[in-house]
């Protein structure tokens, strides 16, 4: 893809994210129900969603940082930046400034917004979200790596803070719109983490007011919230009297309590489900692709058979993949040949025929010219050592229709020789298993906004755990030139000049043969036609700041 097609695909991207991943944008009409633009909004009732992602196991988004806390945080904590076209765009902070040598950002803050304890937000806020997220102590994750550039935050009066950088950070501003490095209570984050893990306190139009481990979070209208305008969220004060965020992680389970009434919105919506849906007039489907990379398979090249670049690229060409999407998927899900979230700008889409396509005998050849020979029982061998490759799952984050293109998948690598083992596991033991190297291959979702996410997922750098113990580069990739690309990248205020970089970058990952591209992130959220005004935020995840129930 040539530099004229990166712009192109820049405007067409920032013409979809209207509809999918910008953030705050209405998109109750999206099919079926919904609502009508000629309803009058009403006050009161209380929202119930019901969430088939894993339930965190702490609430405070700055520890850990995965997709689920996400989802629920939206909900009581706001960011600095907003997203508007893929721009940052002012939320809590009003407007910035970059130095010319771009190490010095300085933040102006808004003067009239307070937390739900009473803490105002102010430039002493921010500071201490920093340094919590940046804290060792605090496990951080994804905010962690966000804001690895920031080496210090000064309040230099009451609504402004200087944030001195390592490097110039072109991502920084777009990073801020997420809720992994979003502001929370100073006064809460003093206490112990277990206290601020329980009910973290922000400035959004709801608070924690219980969390029912194994069942539900509850939450309220924060009747104080401050609106932080129409490109940031709202112009309104929330109308619902709460929400009640319920776990219920068998689908069949949260479809048919959707369609009963007894829930109101649901996540992790299944293919037959969602085809349901914009069959009908009762049920809407929120398609939200996440930002940041797409679903992708992550082949280890530091360990194992895969440190053979020929077998690797043998088990890309022995994987069958697109049968099973269009069967899988019902049209939901489109095969992709990218690193990166279609919704994503810089998005580059390789050769799918020259790179990835299905070849038995060319993955039988490569095996073959490195040594390994089949026996008896169809796996090949090599020095007496089986051509097994452990493929550990998430049941929490892959729903069933990838699970079964994972045992597609699986069975097409066996024809050619390969002996994969799917280790279904819960999200607490398949981090383990990550962080212990116990894996060749995985499917790692990762949501990022921007293209920065490539430095995240690729940089070598990344092979070093964060403070959590997580690693984001599961590929283990440490090529030298990619790590300069990315860099380059990250340092880069030019469109022009960053869209050549992260493209050459892309190809080079993609050539490392340690990748497998399967589809964009999954985000279909199915809410009932009694409900409105659902917005969604910079990360895709659906809020309810502006919802109203129509009973």
């Amino acid at each position: 893809m040539k530099l004229d097609s990166v712009q192109k695909n820049r405007s067409r991207v920032a013409a979809s994210l209207a509809g999918a991943a910008a953030i705050l944008l209405a998109v109750t009409a999206c099919t079926g129900g919904g609502g009508s633009a000629s309803s009058t909004p009403v006050a009161g009732g209380t929202l119930v969603y019901a969430s088939g992602d894993a339930e965190p196991t702490c609430l405070d988004p700055h520890v850990g940082g995965n997709y689920p806390q996400a989802l629920l945080s939206s909900q009581y904590i706001e960011e600095l930046t907003a997203l508007e076209g893929g721009r940052p765009v002012p939320a809590l902070a009003t407007s910035w400034t970059t130095s010319g040598d771009g190490k010095t950002l300085t933040l102006r803050l808004r003067d009239d917004v307070t937390f739900t304890d009473g803490t105002p937000f102010d430039a002493a806020a921010v500071v201490a979200n920093i340094e919590h997220v940046q804290d060792p102590a605090t496990a951080s994750s994804t905010g962690y790596l966000a804001l690895q550039s920031i080496t210090k935050a000064t309040a230099t009066d009451d609504h402004t803070v200087t944030l001195t950088l390592s490097r110039p950070d072109s991502a920084l501003l777009e990073s801020f719109s997420q809720p992994w490095v979003g502001m929370e209570s100073p006064k809460a984050l003093e206490r112990s983490q277990a206290q601020n893990c329980e009910s973290p306190v922000g400035t959004g139009p709801f608070r924690i007011t219980g969390w029912k481990h194994g069942d539900r979070v509850t939450l309220v209208k924060n009747a104080d919230h401050t609106p932080l305008g129409k490109r940031a969220g709202s112009t309104t004060k929330p109308r619902l009297n709460g929400i009640t965020w319920r776990f219920l992680p068998d689908s069949t389970s949260r479809y048919a309590a959707l369609q009963s009434g007894q829930v109101d919105v649901i996540d992790n919506a299944q293919p037959d489900q969602i085809r349901a849906a914009k069959a009908g007039k009762s049920i809407s489907d929120i398609d939200a692709p996440r930002p940041g990379a797409s679903n992708r398979l992550e082949l280890n090249s530091g360990h194992g058979v895969f440190r053979d670049e020929a077998v690797r690229k043998a088990f890309i060409h022995g994987a069958e993949v697109d049968p099973g999407i269009t069967s899988l998927f019902l049209g939901t899900a489109k095969r992709s040949y990218s690193l990166l979230s279609s919704v994503e700008p810089f998005a580059y889409s390789a050769d799918g025929d020259a790179l990835f396509d299905h070849d038995a005998s060319e993955a039988a050849k490569l095996l073959d010219d490195a040594g390994w020979k089949k026996g008896s029982d169809g796996i090949r061998t090599k020095d007496g050592e089986r051509l097994t490759v452990t493929f550990p799952v998430s049941t929490n984050q892959s729903i069933p229709a990838e699970r079964s293109l994972f045992q597609q998948i699986q069975a097409s690598e066996k024809a050619v020789g390969f002996d994969v083992q799917i280790k279904e596991l819960d999200l607490s033991s398949w981090y383990a298993a990550l962080a212990a190297n116990q894996y060749d291959v995985v499917s790692a979702p990762y949501t990022k906004v921007g293209a920065d996410v490539l430095r995240i997922l690729y940089d070598s750098a990344s092979i070093t755990p964060a403070p959590s113990g997580y690693f984001a580069n599961l590929a283990q990739l440490d090529d030298p030139t990619v790590d300069s690309l990315l860099q380059r990248a990250a340092q880069t205020a030019d469109t022009h000049d960053r869209g050549e970089l992260y493209e050459q970058a892309q190809k080079d990952i993609l050539a490392s043969a340690t990748v497998l591209p399967l589809y964009d992130q999954q985000n279909h959220f199915l809410v009932s036609s009694k409900v409105h005004d659902v917005e969604t935020t910079a990360v895709s995840t659906p809020w309810f700041g502006s919802a109203w129930i129509d009973r």
